[in-house]
């Protein structure tokens, strides 16, 4: 959520063109207990006395003419709250802010939200000094004695730590990872490769006696989230590396596995990893996706790999956003 209006009338949503503060705390989509935490945290906001962030819209932006773009644009600390519940109902909060101005204030104000919310595990403040459109910056400072939310799907304890990626749709990620499942297992190849893997949602869904698996990730956050929960659940045969899942062209053309499983960005895997794949001994590719245009433009660079099956998941309910899982073959 976006955080916008005043520290006494604090505004959790998203910005108008103009910049306005647009309050989204009723919308229909969230989970009851999700929704139960906004009044909570606009209370939070208000008690710590953290200054909502300022960015100059384009009134504000003629009306500096001659000032300092910077004494305009840097006003205010707190950015974003970005909030998760698991299927349990704990939360994960963490509040993105410009510095670590007022991070005593939170660290003092934070049993009186915990009291507030008992369901509150993980607490942070991330560190985004940049006037950017970017949503969170590298420092993550944990508040909390766990750093770890259990995200718990079909008995799978997924450990989403801060700066991990989670697919948006609980519910719908866990048919997601029930339907690749059951399409890996029709292939049952002996060796798999889980490609932008996050904390491992694929790769643990996807593990079975006899078969190797590996995940290749950028953030190394949720590598270590994924190794513990492999740990965790005994699976010694399924390990994670820290990279970048494009890096692993070189190694296709030497080690290639039976089976790969893609779940890029919205970017896609790029016509370089396609190519790779394409050309390389891998029988059978599960490509997951959120954006149908780069999806068409790197299968365009798979002839070689065709479309056996394929289901549409819908992701983000009443928008024109969704999930398309797709199983390639390769063409003999």
């Amino acid at each position: 959520m976006v955080v916008s209006g005043t520290v006494d009338e604090p505004v959790l949503g998203i910005l108008d063109r103009v910049g306005h503060g647009v309050d989204l705390t009723d919308c229909g989509l969230y989970p009851p207990a999700l929704q139960a935490a906004f009044a909570p945290l606009a209370e939070f906001i208000r008690r710590a006395r953290l200054e909502p962030y300022r960015v100059p819209g384009p009134t504000t932006a003629r009306a500096r003419a001659g000032k300092s773009r910077k004494a305009t644009a840097e006003r205010g600390e707190l950015k974003y709250v970005l909030v998760t519940i698991s299927p349990d109902g704990e939360l994960m909060v963490r509040f993105v802010m410009r510095s670590t101005e007022a991070l005593a204030r939170v660290r003092k104000h934070l049993p009186s939200l915990r009291s507030a919310l008992p369901n509150l595990v993980v607490a942070t403040v991330n560190v985004q000094p940049a006037h950017a459109a970017v949503l969170e910056g590298d420092r993550e400072i944990v508040l909390t004695d766990s750093e770890a939310l259990t995200m718990r799907l079909d008995g799978i304890p997924l450990r989403l730590r801060p700066q991990s990626f989670f697919q948006t749709n609980t519910e719908v990620a866990a048919g997601l990872y029930r339907q690749a499942r059951e399409w890996v297992d029709d292939v049952g190849p002996a060796a798999l490769w889980d490609l932008y893997c996050g904390v491992g949602g694929f790769a643990l869904h996807c593990a079975a006696p006899g078969r190797s698996v590996t995940g290749i990730e950028l953030s190394r956050e949720a590598v270590a989230a994924a190794s513990a929960t492999a740990d965790g659940l005994g699976l010694h045969d399924v390990r994670f590396e820290a990279g970048d899942a494009r890096d692993v062209v070189g190694r296709l053309a030497t080690e290639a596995p039976e089976m790969v499983i893609v779940n890029p960005p919205r970017r896609g895997i790029g016509a370089g990893l396609a190519r790779a794949l394409d050309e390389s001994a891998v029988g059978h590719v599960l490509y997951s996706s959120c954006n149908a245009t780069t999806l068409a433009a790197d299968l365009s660079h798979m002839p070689r790999l065709r479309p056996v099956r394929g289901v549409l998941l819908d992701m983000f309910p009443q928008t024109q956003h969704y999930e398309v899982l797709l199983l390639l073959r390769r063409d003999v």
